[in-house]
């Protein structure tokens, strides 16, 4: 599993939760060398294999269970506007060639949503089931602040990479329209280290540690998500565990998470003007804040825990053993 993603950290929680899971990790440049992934755990007794679809050709073994998950989908036509032309080549030639040919050697094809379901499916023409395991939050430790409610100054997290495709292109204007006493605080994200333009109310956080984020979450007021592209959704179901109201883009699979006009708000794709509106709406009522946040925090305990995800995913390997020793 390369590092420096939502699907890194994923991975991690099974493998502290599940016995016998091993998680080999890998640094993303060395997807530069495809073939070069192809040693990495050769020299060790697997039952069956778990990795995301991408560079799953190179894993692969025979004789040995293959379940892929998809935790995102960017091959199709809608984001090529917001990939850089390398990318766009990358992915529709050797990437989309290496994540058929996984598919086709997969025992069970899993996804973290059902827009992401839905979106494979369709894309690469298939007619097998992809099962949908929502990814968990631990609730143990993602927990909301008992400190009482901010009413003078707002401050709204943005978490993730500074990419197009997480929105970040649209913080700044977004600020500009929001009230004097708001402020966004951004974090560099996994990967990136580069920084927006200097703003006295957008404030830099650089790369934050995963295990600092609950206490970053609970330092925040309201959390802005205008990203263009998600697989799940990470950010928004662990600061919805943290008690915040979402205001986040109403694309892809983050409907199935943000309820809108009830755990948050969802707004048109790089819509300034709507998303500064909500922020403004939340950032002057306190009562809504807390019982958007109060609702998120109770569908986080019903539908998005660890321990559900560990779950399922166990029940899911047991099915594909059992299936190979039959």
């Amino acid at each position: 599993m390369a590092t420096g993603n939502g699907a890194y950290v994923v991975h991690r929680h099974l493998e502290r939760s599940i016995q016998g899971y091993q998680l080999l990790p890998y640094h993303p440049y060395r997807t530069l060398f495809p073939v070069s992934l192809f040693p990495i755990g050769r020299n060790k007794k697997s039952s069956l294999i778990h990795t995301t679809p991408d560079y799953a050709y190179f894993h692969a073994r025979r004789g040995i269970p293959l379940v892929l998950t998809f935790h995102n989908y960017v091959l199709d036509r809608f984001m090529r506007d917001y990939s850089s032309c390398l990318q766009n080549i990358h992915y529709q030639t050797d990437l989309k060639w290496l994540t058929k040919k996984a598919v086709n050697l997969a025992s069970e094809l899993t996804a973290v949503s059902q827009f992401t379901a839905k979106l494979v499916q369709t894309e690469l023409g298939l007619d097998r089931k992809i099962r949908v395991i929502y990814n968990g939050i631990d609730e143990a430790v993602f927990v909301p602040t008992s400190k009482p409610a901010n009413q003078k100054n707002i401050k709204v997290l943005f978490s993730g990479n500074l990419s197009s495709r997480k929105g970040a292109q649209w913080l700044l204007p977004i600020l500009n329209k929001l009230n004097p006493n708001i402020s966004i605080y951004y974090t560099s994200g996994l990967r990136n280290v580069k920084a927006l333009p200097a703003h006295p109310r957008l404030v830099n956080l650089g790369r934050v540690d995963y295990a600092d984020m609950p206490a970053l979450y609970r330092s925040a007021d309201i959390l802005l998500f205008p990203t263009v592209r998600e697989g799940f959704g990470l950010a928004a179901a662990e600061a919805m565990a943290c008690g915040l109201p979402v205001v986040a883009t109403d694309c892809s699979a983050l409907p199935e998470l943000v309820d809108g006009e009830k755990g948050g708000f969802l707004c048109g794709l790089g819509d300034i003007d709507d998303f500064a509106e909500k922020i403004n709406l939340l950032a002057g009522n306190a009562t809504l804040r807390r019982e958007m946040g109060d609702y998120n925090r109770e569908k986080v305990e019903r539908l998005f825990t660890l321990k559900r995800m560990v779950a399922e995913y166990k029940a899911l390997f047991e099915e594909a053993s059992d299936q190979l020793n039959f």
